[in-house]
Formats: structure tokens, C-alpha cells, sequence
């Protein structure tokens, strides 16, 4: 009997392939129903969800200079969490200005009326159609939650992961919406050359580049974007402000000398975020109580 070649394997191959995303999809959704209703997050993980014990809940109200972004995430997430129709949502914009800390203080707020996250890397993204069917049917509103997604020069990933979020013939459960963070507004790289592309049609529209419009379409499947932008000093001083009363120094500090050691803290680091503001009033406690 003649040996099979590789082209009869591979029917065999994907049925295979199939059989073993049934049973992962199947492990996935086989914790204990108290397990599932205790919990509020989760993590994506081999195949599988499972429940985080200790989830990092930020308080939204401690978010300073973002206040109009956070108004709209909490109207989309309550529609949401009550049953009408919302839209996927993507928080762009400069490091530490509070996007990962808006996401998970939703826990906060609507934990106790529904609403779970459940932690995805930006590969995992390619399991969506397991993660759906794992949740499908599930009590409660789970928002996947992906952090930092974005792609460098040449990866040509990300074209398997916006397919992956079209959802192709499989529809998406009711009870989910995506939630991704991202320091770029499209998710990628962009040169000012693709920009040079563009150009007039015949009737004077402008006509984007086709590499643009690439890039756009990835961004495009969140029908929300929501931008933390970087803060100008009267700003930052009131998030300097915010944090020193948490730890106590309104009282041991006038604000001038307060404001002046934070900047230099700032300029040290060139940076002038929500975390390094934070960052500053340790580090000023701890000069203090040294």
C-alpha cells in the first residue's frame, strides 16, 4: 500500500484541528457555576478562562484630566451592562494617562451589576471564536479586555486579527464587547509618506492611500475610540494634588513647595504623566520621612 502523500493528510489534519478547538472550547466553559458567579475577572489562558482571585480594581473617581473620556466609557459600558445595544471601544493615547486604570475601574462601578472582564494578550485575539463560544449562554457581561495592543514595522499579524474581529459567518454572543487599549490611534506604525499617497478622483474627492486605509480598517472595528491625551501643567498638578492627599502630604507641604519638588521630579524623568505624578508623591513621602 502506497505511503499517503501530504495533500491526503491534511483533510484529516483539519478535522483533527477541529475536534481539539471543540474540546478546548468546551474545557473552557466547564468551571463550576459558583466559581463563575463569584468572580468578577478573568484570564484567557491555553484554551481555557480562569478566574482571577485578586483583581486590580482602579477607582475611576481617582482618574484626573480624562474626565470627558471617562463620561463616555461609562455611558457606553452602562448601555451595556443593561442590555442595549454598545459599541467595542478603543482608549488610545500618551503613556500613563490612565487608560489600562479607566478599563479596570469599571469593575467598581459595574461589577456589582453584571459586568466581568475577561484578560486577553493581543494574540489571543486569534482564539476569539473559542473565547465566544466559552461565554455563550453564560450568565453575566463580559467585556475582553485587551491591553496595549498594537504592531510594529512588517508585522502582518494583524490582518489575521481583524478578520478575527469581523467575527466572519459566527455571530458574536449578545453579552460581549471589546475593550483594547493602545498608546497609537490606528494601532500601527504610520509614515507621512502614506500620506503623500493620497489623491484627487476625477470629481475632486480626496481618495486616501491604500496602505492608509489598510491601517484605518484595523482601528475602524471599534466603533468607540476614546483619546488620553497628554496633559498640560495645570493638569498634572492637579493629579500631583490628588495623590498627595492620598498619602498625606497636603498637610505636611504648602502646595508651591509641593508643585516645585513634583516638577522636578518630572523633569528628571521627562515625563509628565498620571504615573509619574503618583510617583513623585512617594518619592517626595519618602524624602520627607527620611
Amino acid at each position: 500500500m502506497p505511503n499517503p502523500s501530504w495533500t491526503d493528510l491534511l483533510p484529516l489534519a483539519r478535522r483533527v484541528l477541529e475536534r481539539l478547538d471543540g474540546a478546548l472550547a468546551s474545557h473552557a466553559s466547564s468551571s463550576g457555576p459558583g466559581e463563575w458567579d463569584e468572580s468578577w475577572a478573568y484570564r484567557w489562558r491555553g484554551g481555557r478562562l480562569d478566574p482571577i482571585a485578586h483583581p486590580d480594581i482602579y477607582p475611576l473617581d481617582g482618574l484626573v484630566g480624562v474626565e470627558r473620556a471617562l463620561e463616555r466609557l461609562r455611558a457606553n459600558v452602562s448601555a451595556f451592562v443593561n442590555g442595549r445595544p454598545a459599541l467595542d471601544v478603543l482608549l488610545f493615547g500618551e503613556r500613563g494617562t490612565g487608560k489600562s486604570s479607566a478599563v479596570r475601574g469599571l469593575l467598581g462601578e459595574f461589577g456589582p451589576k453584571g459586568l466581568k472582564l475577561v484578560e486577553l494578550r493581543p494574540d489571543d485575539l486569534l482564539d476569539l471564536p473559542a473565547v465566544y463560544r466559552a461565554l455563550r449562554g453564560r450568565d453575566g457581561r463580559f467585556g475582553l479586555f485587551c491591553d496595549d495592543l498594537s504592531f510594529e514595522e512588517g508585522d502582518a499579524s494583524y490582518k489575521r486579527i481583524k478578520a478575527a474581529l469581523s467575527g466572519g459567518l459566527e455571530a458574536r454572543p449578545p453579552n460581549v464587547l471589546l475593550l483594547a487599549t493602545s498608546n497609537r490611534k490606528h494601532l500601527l506604525p504610520e509614515r507621512m509618506s502614506e500620506n503623500l499617497e493620497a489623491r484627487l478622483d476625477r470629481d475632486g474627492l480626496l481618495r486616501p492611500a491604500e496602505t492608509t486605509e489598510e491601517k484605518i480598517s484595523l482601528s475602524d472595528r471599534f466603533g468607540l475610540a476614546l483619546a488620553f491625551l497628554a496633559f498640560d501643567q495645570p493638569t498634572w498638578l492637579r493629579i500631583v494634588d490628588h495623590h498627595a492627599g492620598q498619602l498625606g502630604l497636603a498637610e505636611r507641604l504648602p502646595a508651591p513647595e509641593l508643585h516645585a519638588r513634583a516638577l522636578r521630579f518630572a523633569l528628571d524623568r521627562a515625563s509628565r504623566s498620571g504615573r509619574t505624578a503618583r510617583q513623585a508623591c512617594i518619592a517626595i513621602a519618602q524624602e520627607l520621612e527620611g
